[in-house]
């Protein structure tokens, strides 16, 4: 059964409809802002992947030029690989909703959005946030959102929430908040000489706009919500925690020393020789998972006690860019979309 849900943020009606199409994912909403359409769709293995130490979500931003009323010309009559805003869109939409997964989760989960009209006006990739967390929040897929995202400009001494691509051509600022209902866990932003009361009062600002958003999301969620899955952790008792952090010293490794290629191929060796030494005693993905917790604490006290990241380089000598920056252009290769390009 199809339902719709309406709010107006920034002037504009922002609808979000589920149950009409894609049913069989775990979660899937159209999103609608202005003329701009996506379909947002997510979806979950039934098991975990085995053999990975990181959380294998993908995020797929399909930019399609029958969205804006274009055909492909010349020889090529299909859509061509994804532009770099595409990619970018992809990321933008990927690390707000990262860090919410449940720690040490490793079902994979795919979230695929799909542009089906743009008009030119106003962008898709905030609707790819507010739309995947939207899909991860009705669905039964561990989530730990929702989240929304924001975009700020400012021009003539006011802020503009939302603005079009018309807009930031005349806009000394095009920032990107994006937070759940408690903190901001990301920020983007360009900007071209703005004062930090600025920045600080568009997050502030945006952050309220988020909270909006992610009130409806939450309505949507009461209303048609799956029960989630439970995902049940590997449990890490101290005295395994104990056993692989004295494995490691014995070993001498420096596990966060070397160059980051480096490191990679270092660290297959490492799991190996522990699973081959203590596979016998404890469960691999117990033992896997207590070194990557003795990881963590390794690099984490590395920078906080020595001063030094994982790359070698001591914090103090990382200086800040003080210099001017100017508003980066985010013109799509596709052509789908436009917006006016400011040289930094």
């Amino acid at each position: 059964m199809s339902e719709t849900f309406e709010r107006e943020i920034g002037g504009r009606k922002l609808t979000i409809e589920t149950g009409k199409v894609a049913q069989l994912a775990n979660g899937a909403v159209l999103i609608r802002y202005g003329d701009t359409v996506l379909l947002v769709t997510a979806v979950m293995s039934d098991t975990q992947r085995e053999g990975v130490d990181f959380f294998p979500l993908t995020i797929d931003f399909e930019e399609r030029l029958y969205a804006a009323g274009k055909i492909p010309g010349g020889w090529f009559r299909r859509e061509g690989r994804p532009s770099s805003a595409g990619i970018l869109t992809a990321r933008l939409t990927d690390r707000p909703l990262r860090p919410l997964f449940p720690k040490g989760m490793r079902n994979d989960v795919q979230i695929v959005v799909t542009t089906l009209s743009v008009d030119q006006e106003n962008d898709p990739d905030i609707l790819s946030i507010i739309g995947a967390s939207t899909a991860l929040t009705i669905s039964s897929i561990p989530f730990g959102g929702p989240v929304s995202g924001t975009r700020m400009g400012y021009r003539d001494g006011e802020f503009l929430i939302n603005p079009t691509f018309a807009d930031l051509e005349n806009s000394s600022l095009d920032i990107v908040v994006a937070g759940t209902k408690d903190a901001i866990v990301m920020v983007e932003a360009g900007a071209t000489e703005v004062s930090e009361e600025i920045i600080l009062e568009a997050m502030r600002r945006a952050q309220e706009v988020n909270a909006q958003v992610i009130d409806l999301q939450e309505e949507i969620q009461r209303r048609i919500g799956k029960p989630k899955w439970d995902y049940v952790p590997a449990e890490l008792s101290d005295a395994v925690a104990r056993t692989v952090v004295d494995f490691a010293n014995s070993k001498n490794w420096d596990l966060v020393g070397a160059a980051k290629d480096e490191r990679s191929a270092a660290m297959n060796e490492v799991r190996k020789e522990l699973v081959e030494t203590l596979g016998e005693e404890h469960e691999k993905k117990v033992l896997l998972a207590a070194l990557e917790e003795h990881m963590s604490k390794t690099i984490r006290d590395r920078i906080l006690n020595d001063a030094i990241r994982p790359d070698g380089r001591k914090t103090d000598e990382i200086r800040p860019i003080t210099t001017e920056v100017g508003l980066l252009p985010r013109t799509h290769g596709s052509g789908l979309f436009t917006r006016g390009e400011t040289q930094a």
